[in-house]
């Protein structure tokens, strides 16, 4: 019983990462116009205050699976929180905007040497079929918690004014939860088995990095400076990236020299299923609380404060449906994560049609709501289908992958749906979220082409 005890505790601590890295992205979306004013940063500039956050956190996140492997987990978790926990301070303490861009990559990066060790560690702790989807339902849940408490802090803090401007406070708050949760692993969480005969692959550590970087980068940066020839040439050449990152690795492991990634992973259907699945939701996931936070601002008149406790009723609908999610999945299987696609494309697809200016708050909050419920259905079961029949000794690098996928996603989300949104914003707010849902809807479509495609009900709930 104290071993069971003790795992749980485990997995409570390690959460503390998904939770503080997930805040940490969400956390900008209201606040951008404070924080604007407060560095005198010009739009570019705020740009990326949240794209230098997911370069940092994309491009390492295999890195940080492997070094977890490589070194233990426990030991570069703490080191990842203490990393993070430094940058976050420093964060706040930036007087222009080229300072904290800077420091945000820093802290992006020190995230994604922590958040794999988290996913890895349920792998390792959780063995049983119905216990691991408990705990992938917690990680699921502290994703979507992390989100909305985001939101909702980003838009209180940012009309608070206390003895340090508020915007400030956005990024000293992880300073008590790291020093709290650096307390914790030191004192209550064990260290995992080590892998030291492996080597790292600094090559294939480059070539990801850079491919990522040419992906997100002008895709993020393009629009706004009109497409110019540099920005399709690193779309193009992060393409070519990417395949020759691929051969370097096959040829890698044919000569048994320890790639970055062991492509056999990829063999496994329901894991390449998976991770197209997780892709397109949370492109969509992350795009949609961009477009919401700035439409309900900018295009309904709502304040900071109020449209980040508008957060406040899908993030307890989302809890409620994850645990719900966790449970169900057990018996029905991929029919759970279905039926959520369609209550998020039903709240899409009103949302679209019913959010016009002197709509009430009641109707607002809960289609919002209804997003909520159907996101709490989806997102937590993904993460299990993706990794559940990874075997335990590739767990730091499928962890990686994962995550890899996830943050990338973000990114790709926020410019390609976020550069439709702002393209059409020249002709209205209305017309730009309009043009978003579109965006979000068509992913909704391909995430539910990707559960068709999955193995059924034993496959799914382990009871094979």
């Amino acid at each position: 019983m104290k071993e069971v005890t003790n795992k749980w505790l485990e997995l409570v601590i390690v959460l503390a990462a998904p939770l503080l890295s997930v805040i940490d992205v969400f956390i900008i979306n209201v606040a951008i116009p404070t924080i604007k004013k407060g560095v005198h940063g010009t739009d570019a500039e705020m740009q990326l205050v949240i794209a230098g956050y997911l370069l940092g956190y994309a491009a390492f996140l295999i890195t940080g699976g492997r070094a977890g492997d490589h070194f233990g987990r426990k030991k570069v978790f703490f080191w990842g929180m203490f990393a993070f926990t430094v940058a976050s301070c420093l964060c706040g303490l930036s007087n222009s905007a080229l300072q904290l861009n800077v420091t945000r990559f820093f802290q992006g990066l020190s995230a994604s040497f922590m958040v794999p060790q988290t996913i890895a560690f349920i792998q390792v702790l959780f063995t049983d079929t119905k216990e691991r989807a408990k705990a992938f339902g917690l990680y699921g849940i502290t994703l979507g918690t992390a989100a909305a408490i985001g939101q909702i802090l980003g838009g209180y803090l940012s009309d608070t004014h206390w003895v340090i401007e508020g915007w400030r406070l956005i990024f000293f708050i992880n300073l008590p939860i790291g020093i709290i949760t650096l307390w914790a692993t030191h004192k209550y969480v064990t260290e995992t088995q080590k892998h030291q005969n492996t080597k790292f692959d600094y090559i294939g550590i480059s070539i990801l990095t850079l491919a990522l970087f040419s992906l997100i980068y002008p895709l993020i940066q393009g629009r706004e400076a009109g497409w110019p020839l540099w920005s399709l040439g690193l779309i193009v050449s992060s393409g070519c990236l990417f395949l020759f990152f691929i051969y370097n690795q096959k040829n890698k492991l044919s000569r048994n020299e320890n790639p970055l990634i062991d492509v056999r992973l990829f063999q496994i259907k329901d894991f390449n299923i998976g991770l197209v699945a997780v892709l397109f939701h949370f492109m969509l996931h992350t795009a949609y609380l961009l477009l919401s936070a700035v439409y309900l601002q900018n295009g309904l008149g709502v304040s900071a404060l109020d449209c980040g406790l508008y957060f406040i009723a899908p993030g307890i609908l989302f809890i409620a449906s994850s645990v719900i999610a966790s449970r169900m999945i057990i018996i029905f299987g991929k029919r759970v994560l279905q039926f959520g696609v369609t209550i998020l494309a039903l709240a899409f697809y009103l949302q679209m049609e019913l959010w016009k200016p002197g709509i009430s708050t009641g109707l607002i909050i809960g289609l919002m709501a209804l997003w909520g419920f159907g996101n709490g259905l989806v997102l937590p079961s993904l993460l299990n289908i993706a990794l559940k029949n990874v075997p335990q000794q590739y767990a730091g690098a499928a962890a990686g992958i994962y995550s890899t996928f996830q943050q990338t996603a973000s990114a790709l989300g926020v410019s390609i749906i976020g550069g439709v949104f702002f393209y059409f914003s020249k002709n209205g707010w209305q017309a730009a979220y309009q043009a978003g849902i579109i965006g979000i809807l068509t992913c909704v479509v391909l995430v539910g082409i990707m559960l068709y495609l999955l193995p059924g009900k034993k496959a799914v709930s382990g009871d094979q």
